[in-house]
This record gives structure tokens, sequence and C-alpha cells, in this order.
């Protein structure tokens, strides 16, 4: 291994759940170099600052990498951890994803102080949730809901449940269990129910592609199940020119040599809804997600993209 750095900076968004991602990196690195001094660097984004409007609206969740990514340019930092769902599908010239975290629980959790489960919800009740991707697939099964923006960092989000503002929310189970919440879970919702975001459960960690030692220090950090995974939903959404602004959503499973990938695009109330399979060889997972995407379009996904680019 070439030099190790005498110290590494990890930046990081300050809400509860980023820097709980931040410090399990800190810890997994400094039980590998027990001499190398590793820091965290919080930061507040732009994501952050902007609460008042649903994402798709603002500019989507790159929103939440940008000054990660200036810490790294201007050398503040030397890694920047991300919930690679947050991460845009095409990185800025310059940088490079230098290894993906293993996967906790992808699946999407129903959270209510008086139901159990979604199909316990009267006729519109109210539930808030940030994500077309979720408030798409909600519709679609349940038309009958009345679904709201929830922005916010996690506990925000629980304190506007717990104050009244909606009779259930819906978030990712990852961050839940990360923050050891997981007893407010009511239910967890299946991937064939609500298929989870891009790279729902994983985490990236970013670096300037300049620092090329960085790639072998960071490498046993790498799950290289979940990275192959991240790759093929990625492809997917990719070639769909998918962002927050789109209601779609990707997973996929390694079995073997093999990734089986289930994917969708919707309309935004839900009432076009395309879903499909692939599957490949884990070896060429990007291009799995891309085979994904093309039986979607020959589905007409594509004239569903373009009337959400009008309604823009």
């Amino acid at each position: 291994m070439k030099t190790l750095p005498k110290k590494l900076v990890i930046a990081s968004r300050e809400s509860a759940l980023a820097m709980w991602q931040a410090k399990y990196i800190q810890a997994r690195l400094q039980a590998l170099y027990p001499n190398c001094d590793v820091q965290i660097l919080g930061m507040t984004t732009t994501g952050d600052q902007i609460l008042n409007s649903p994402l798709s609206r603002i500019g989507g969740k790159g929103l939440f990498v940008k000054e990660l990514e200036m810490a790294l340019a201007d050398g503040s930092a030397d890694l920047a951890v991300h919930s690679m769902k947050d991460v845009p599908m095409n990185l800025p010239s310059g940088f490079a994803m230098a290894a993906t975290g293993k996967r906790e629980d992808a699946r999407d959790a129903f959270v209510s102080n008086k139901f159990a489960s979604l199909e316990d919800l009267p006729h519109s009740s109210i539930v808030g949730t940030s994500s077309l991707r979720r408030q798409s697939q909600l519709q679609y099964r349940f038309p009958h809901l009345k679904i709201e923006s929830l922005r916010g960092n996690l506990q925000t989000r629980l304190r506007k449940l717990d104050e009244g503002q909606y009779a259930a929310i819906i978030l990712a189970a990852a961050g839940l269990i990360r923050l050891g919440l997981g007893d407010r879970i009511r239910q967890l919702i299946s991937p064939q129910d609500s298929i989870p975001a891009v790279g729902q459960g994983a985490l990236g960690i970013e670096i300037n592609a300049e620092r090329v030692d960085l790639f072998e220090i960071l490498a046993p950090l790498n799950h290289v199940d979940t990275q192959l995974c991240v790759e093929a939903e990625r492809g997917m959404s990719r070639a769909l020119a998918g962002s927050c602004t789109v209601p779609l959503g990707a997973y996929a499973q390694r079995e073997g040599n093999t990734i089986n990938i289930t994917g969708f695009v919707a309309s935004v109330d839900g009432k076009q809804m395309l879903r499909e399979t692939a599957s490949g060889p884990a070896a060429n997972a990007e291009s799995v997600g891309r085979a994904l995407a093309d039986k979607l379009i020959s589905r007409g996904a594509d004239k569903i993209l373009a009337t959400l680019d009008r309604i823009k």
C-alpha cells in the first residue's frame, strides 16, 4: 500500500443520520488504520437549508452533496460519505466513488402512531413523504389516500407525525434502523409493493478523482454485492435520466453470478405505472440496468418522462 496519510478528513452533512454514517466509516477506518487520525468535518448543505419546498422543485437530491464535493475539491476533506440514494446519477467531472458500503434494509417503512399498516388507513388519510417515487406507488395502490410533502431530517419528520400533522409517514427503513429507531416501524413494505429508491440503504464514499492513493486505502470498505446491485440500479436510472424529479425506482439482488433487477416508471398520480424485470451477468451489472431501462422505454416510459418534463 502507498504511504498512509497521517490524517483523513470525512466530509458529512450534520443531520443525525448523516453523522451516524460518517462515524460508522470513521470507526471502520480507525480499526483498519490505527495510526491514522480520522476526523469528521460537519457541513450544512443547500438541501438541508431549504425545507419549505419539495426536492423535485428546488433542484433534486444533488443539493445534499454539492458542498461536500467542494470540500473534496479544495482539499479540506479527503472523502465524503453519502446515502447512495442522494447521489446524482452522473458525478461531476473530477469526482469518483471509491467504495460502496454494505447495504442496510432497502425497504420503505410505514410509520404511524394510530395505524398498523397502509391497508388500515381510512379514506382521505394524510400520508407524508418527500419522494415522488413513493407518492406515485402509494397513489397507484391506494388512490383514496391524500399524499402531502414531508421535508426535514428524520427526527423532524417523526416530530411532525407525533404532532398529528399526518396519519402516517413513509421513511427509508435503513435510516430508522441505523439510528436505533426501528421500533417506530409499524410495517416494512415489501419491494414488490414499494420498489425502493435507486441505491436505498447503501452508503457511498466519494473522493476527488485525483486522489488515486485513496482507492487502495478505501478498498476494504467496499461490499462487492452491494456495489454491483447499486451499479445495476444506477444504470437503469441513468438511462432514463432519473432523479428525484422523476417517479422511478429500482431494486437489484445478486444471486451467484446473476443480477436480478426490478424497476418502474410512473406518473406522479400513479395512474400510469410501468414495471419490468431484467436479469444478466453480475460482471456487467450496469448493462443489466440499462437493459431494464430499454424494456421500460419499449413500453412507453419515455412518453411518461416526456410528460413529466413538460409539467416541470
